[in-house]
């Protein structure tokens, strides 16, 4: 399973989905949006994204509850 945060510096949301995935036990890789052009094309206004084997899974304000939907398939 790969796991990445799509983050940028400064982002509150950001923190705020990072601190939730580890609270579920997982560590994602985490990616500055800003230090590659493709990921800013595509996620700019859009971070935090995790994505889950490539594919976006959430984005924005992440609750708990999307992320453990998200995860479950991966982690049962």
């Amino acid at each position: 399973m790969s796991l990445v945060l799509i983050t940028r510096q400064g982002c509150h949301l950001c923190d705020e989905a990072l601190g939730l995935l580890h609270e579920l036990g997982t560590t994602p890789e985490v990616v500055d949006v800003d230090t590659d052009e493709n990921l800013f094309a595509l996620y700019d206004w859009r971070v935090p994204v995790v994505l889950l084997d490539g594919h976006v899974v959430a984005e924005g304000k992440i609750t708990l509850d999307q992320l453990r939907r998200a995860l479950r398939p991966s982690t049962e």
